[in-house]
């Protein structure tokens, strides 16, 4: 939920509660907006006809709904149910569960500085809502990397902040795979494989690297990082290493990619 805003943005995804539902349309309250209420018509229900309203929304249903547009001056808030994907829908329900859960981190920061959830949000939270872009997002940032905050913020709430964001947000990771396929006619070609790897290994400091034999001339390349761009870029860095050291041994690599 956003302290800074009464109303939503249109286009914007919002979750809601469905409080009635009539031939006509469907009346919602939107959670993440103190409940004010919005109304779906049926032509914004689902693509085609809609011959049974209830066959695609019901009382007591949580939904994920898009703003088409707002009146503020009358609180009018018109929404559409299928305007919103499955991806869309999954990504907004996700973001609700992380703000929600941000929303009680921020509590027991406020808990351990013996301040009321209002006065954390006047000090510090709406802050770093405009700085991280969502209470969650600093949460999940400041758990990684809390120099961040310490270099662009002081006072007795910082080292609280970092204090619950690492107790409480588990860093997040991701990991993807290729095959290296590595072979050398050399003498020396064993040596020249096991150098290449090596310095593949040492290539990147940005992520954890992994890489291990399933059966000469085969090699399982693991890239373990905070986000799929940094692992991209390392599995790239590390496979160009390899492939560069082998080849000016006399020696050919090549590398596939794996789906994980």
């Amino acid at each position: 939920m956003s302290r800074s805003k009464e109303f939503p943005d249109d286009g914007e995804f919002v979750i809601c509660s469905v409080v009635s539902v009539k031939n006509f349309g469907a009346f919602v309250t939107l959670d993440e907006y103190d409940g004010k209420e919005g109304f779906v018509h049926v032509r914004n229900i689902a693509s085609g006809w809609v011959k049974y309203i209830r066959d695609f929304i019901r009382e007591g249903q949580k939904v994920v709904c898009k703003v088409l547009g707002v009146d503020s001056s009358k609180g009018h808030i018109d929404l559409s149910l299928k305007s919103v994907n499955d991806h869309q829908k999954r990504e907004k329900i996700q973001q609700w569960k992380n703000d929600k859960k941000a929303e009680k981190l921020i509590e027991i920061v406020a808990d351990r500085l013996s301040v009321s959830i209002d006065d954390a949000y006047d000090e510090f939270g709406i802050k770093l809502i405009e700085f991280y872009g969502s209470l969650y997002n600093a949460f999940e940032s400041v758990a990684s990397n809390p120099d961040e905050l310490r270099e662009n913020y002081e006072g007795c709430w910082v080292d609280k902040f970092i204090e619950v964001s690492q107790e409480n947000v588990a860093i997040p990771h991701v990991s993807i795979e290729g095959i290296l396929k590595m072979k050398s006619m050399s003498p020396t070609g064993i040596e020249d494989i096991k150098k290449a790897l090596t310095e593949g290994m040492e290539a990147s400091e940005d992520a954890d690297v992994s890489i291990t034999s399933i059966g000469s001339p085969r090699y399982r390349i693991v890239i373990t990082a905070d986000d799929y761009k940094t692992a991209e870029d390392v599995m790239k860095e590390v496979s160009t290493t390899v492939i560069k050291s082998l080849t000016k041994a006399g020696g050919e690599a090549s590398l596939k990619r794996e789906n994980k």
